[in-house]
């Protein structure tokens, strides 16, 4: 009895130890977000706090603000776990995943990943006159009509701000945001 019990033992550890390289093989296990990413999913919920979107968009106390991730999320699971029963203005935050910017009907904030640098231009053009606050990590976000753009200056991430982008989307961003980022004041033709 007791070496059928150190022998079940024995097995249990075994597959503990073989369960990680299992999963790791078979892809179930997802690496963790980067600390950078850790970062942008905290610059991103902070970003809601400090932007306004008209009153018809967000009309009900209710109505969920949407944060919206474009393309190869590079987040993983980091993003629920930052919004995770929080508000904006009484507004409970929802995340959604688009594969392509066709299957976007509302979305308040949208990252656009980097898997999308080849479409960035047709995806600033579908997303034009919607309420949409646009956000990239991509060379030139900004300069290129994406409304907040980071960047990477010397291991810090820094926030560029295109105002006149933000302003075409009818959003109103603070001054407290405004006031720790680079402004970039390009129309896109």
């Amino acid at each position: 009895m007791l070496d059928d019990k150190l022998r079940m033992s024995n097995m249990k550890l075994r597959f503990m130890w073989f369960l990680p390289l299992i999963c790791s093989l078979s892809g179930f296990e997802q690496a963790p977000p980067s600390r950078e990413y850790q970062l942008k999913a905290v610059f991103l919920f902070n970003f809601m706090q400090f932007v306004e979107w008209p009153g018809t968009v967000l009309e009900e106390q209710n109505t969920p603000i949407t944060l919206g991730v474009l393309g190869e999320d590079p987040f993983g699971d980091i993003l629920e776990e930052t919004v995770s029963n929080e508000l904006i203005n009484g507004h409970p935050v929802v995340i959604k995943r688009f594969a392509n910017v066709a299957e976007i009907d509302q979305c308040h904030l949208l990252f656009i990943a980097a898997s999308e640098k080849e479409r960035l231009p047709q995806t600033l053009d579908a997303l034009k006159g919607r309420n949409t606050l646009t956000v990239g990590d991509l060379k030139d976000f900004a300069q290129s009509g994406g409304m907040i753009a980071f960047k990477m200056v010397q291991n810090k991430i820094k926030v560029q701000i295109n105002l006149d982008m933000a302003r075409e989307a009818d959003l109103s961003i603070s001054p407290k945001l405004l006031r720790l980022s680079q402004i970039v004041n390009t129309k896109r033709s």
